[in-house]
């Protein structure tokens, strides 16, 4: 019998710690990415929505501007001119000079446009995806503002502020805030529903088609029928009317009764500015009973004209909007108008900036768009024009009544 002996060998290997650790650190990694595709799997992509939100920051956005309006940061307080890519923020102040006006868009859907010389403050603007469960809060520190709202979801707040009141907007509303400087205020609902509440705490309910005004003391009156706008008729938007053998021309100006409201008398005013900017004004007439005005003595030149009423309870409507007419010397040769430096900026959507330069007080029109030279004969007029549009006719117009057309094609990139 013979004894087998068994024998057992062991290879050892020699490792480097360096090693060890290598290994170490990728079976990490290991573990970190399959517990990261596990979460993706079961709750989806956290990270999914990061760039857009970087692309597009929650805030109000200019629709549309023009004139002077400037921007007040709330966070370091400067000051800047509006631009197409302006964004508001929560505390911002958005101040329109008196040829300024500017329409926003906010989080839920709703718009509102602030008239010349009127100051608002953003003071909330949250709203998450879908327009649901918004919180908007503007507050009209002084001038008028408009502002109109959509359907409204469950939760969603829309809140106008003035010194005296603070005002929950309904959906589908249509409603007007004046902050005067005398200390009063006027609120207008055209359509939908407007709860009111002053200091003192006391509720007012405003359905379509009624007014109130608000005293220096806060005290709100008791809704009264709305009065509407009165309705230029003559003369017409850029109807030309010819001088007399004397070098001036007499124009009667008409307009109809408001369809709401009964009016006790009128105020009319002729100017060579849209805006009806004080020194651009050349006829102002109040106490008028009956339903038209002969203006006398108007010169050669380009003028624009605007009414509106007055109740007997002290109630006064909005003004129309302005209608332009020229006054031109008969058989006299039409001398060009010239413009100069003309261009287009593309602001986004529909939204484009024209700019150019022409004699000071040059009456400018775009798309229904309209503005003057200022004294260093610059110009320009923000437009909204229809999708597929590539060019645009620009109307000139001189004091003297003289006028010129240019072409002109609109340049920089568009989203259809």
């Amino acid at each position: 019998m013979s004894n087998r002996n068994t024998h057992f060998y062991l290879d050892w290997w020699v490792i480097e710690k360096r090693s060890l650790y290598v290994l170490g650190f990728a079976l990490v990694l290991c573990l970190i990415g399959g517990g990261s595709a596990l979460y993706v799997w079961k709750y989806g992509n956290p990270l999914s929505k990061v760039g857009l939100r970087t692309e597009a920051p929650a805030g109000a956005r200019f629709i549309s501007f023009e004139g002077g309006v400037k921007v007040i940061r709330a966070s370091t307080r400067q000051v800047i001119i509006a631009g197409g890519d302006t964004q508001l923020y929560p505390g911002d102040t958005v101040q329109t000079q008196a040829d300024g006006r500017a329409r926003i868009g906010m989080a839920d859907g709703s718009t509102v446009v602030v008239r010349p010389d009127s100051t608002i403050i953003i003071r909330d603007n949250d709203g998450n995806e879908g327009g649901k469960r918004s919180n908007v809060h503007v507050v009209v520190d002084s001038g008028q503002m408009l502002v109109r709202t959509d359907h409204q979801s469950e939760g969603t707040k829309n809140v106008v502020e003035t010194p005296k009141t603070q005002n929950q907007i309904a959906g589908e509303t249509a409603a007007s805030f004046g902050v005067n400087s005398e200390g009063t205020e006027e609120i207008r609902v055209n359509s939908g529903n407007v709860e009111s509440v002053n200091r003192a705490g006391e509720k007012t309910f405003l359905r379509a088609g009624e007014y109130v005004s608000v005293n220096q003391s806060g005290t709100v009156s008791k809704p009264q029928r709305l009065l509407d706008i009165p309705q230029p008729i003559e003369p017409r938007d850029l109807e030309k009317i010819f001088v007399a053998t004397n070098g001036a021309a007499a124009v009667t100006l008409r307009w109809q009764k408001p369809q709401s409201g009964i009016p006790a008398f009128y105020r009319v005013e002729v100017a060579t500015s849209p805006f009806f900017v004080s020194e651009g004004r050349v006829i102002e007439r109040d106490q008028l009973v009956a339903t038209q005005f002969s203006v006398s003595d108007l010169r050669p030149g380009v003028y624009f004209w605007r009414i509106r009423a007055t109740a007997a309870s002290g109630q006064t409507s909005d003004w129309s909007e302005p209608l332009k007419f020229n006054i031109n010397m008969r058989g006299a040769t039409s001398a060009a108008v010239t413009v100069s430096n003309l261009s287009s900026a593309y602001l986004g959507g529909n939204l484009y900036i024209i700019r150019g330069n022409a004699a000071p007080g040059t009456s400018v029109s775009v798309s229904s768009r309209d503005a003057t030279a200022a004294r260093d004969g610059s110009f320009q007029i923000q437009i909204s024009v229809p999708s597929g549009t590539r060019e645009v006719t620009l109307q000139a117009s001189d004091q003297q009544g003289n006028n010129s057309q240019y072409r002109l094609v609109l340049s920089g990139s568009r989203s259809e």
